[in-house]
């Protein structure tokens, strides 16, 4: 007599009414593809883990709402549920945004490099410095004065790293032209 093969989809079914084993069948069926296919996607192998996780608990809380998808069945359904808990994760990272762990220090008088610039800079680098707009100025006091990273200036400042790149670079044209 030849065995009889269970469907992706009747693993889903009895999962609904609760049966474990089918959910450890269901597991040990699909969790290898989806890991490859999610490496496909994503190179972080914790985010990977996390995802293929959230994965398997979404389908044991909702497999009683499995429909498949354009006659993909039961693997489709599962790729879907997967894919979309990849790009959640994926947002949810790219929100998260990295702060210095050190605080940094609070300054009660002027910096000593804007003391010494007051003092050193020529007239004409001076007066290039001091025509340039306050938040090219802030940027570029940052970076080049302070010596802070890209990163380390927009969470100084409270900005994009896009909009601190911009801005740098804009101050950096307006200098030269200011020099030439």
């Amino acid at each position: 007599m030849k065995p009889t093969v269970v469907t992706e989809e009747q693993l889903l079914r009895r999962i609904a009414r609760g049966d474990r084993d089918a959910f450890d069948e269901l597991y040990r069926r699909a969790s290898p593809y989806l890991a490859m296919r999610l490496r496909r996607r994503c190179s972080d192998e914790g985010l990977v883990a996390e995802v293929l996780q959230d994965t398997f608990l979404s389908v044991w809380r909702t497999a009683g709402s499995f429909g498949p998808v354009r006659g993909a069945g039961g693997a489709g359904w599962l790729w879907t549920i997967a894919a979309r808990r990849l790009v959640d994760a994926l947002r949810a990272q790219q929100r998260v945004r990295e702060v210095p762990t050190d605080e940094l220090p609070v300054r009660s008088s002027p910096p000593a490099e804007d003391e010494a610039l007051a003092g050193a800079v020529g007239d004409e680098l001076g007066a290039a410095l001091a025509a340039l707009a306050p938040d090219l100025h802030e940027v570029l006091r940052a970076m080049v004065l302070d010596g802070l990273t890209v990163r380390e200036t927009a969470v100084l400042l409270g900005l994009p790293e896009g909009t601190v790149k911009t801005r740098a670079r804009r101050a950096k044209i307006a200098l030269r032209g200011s020099l030439a």
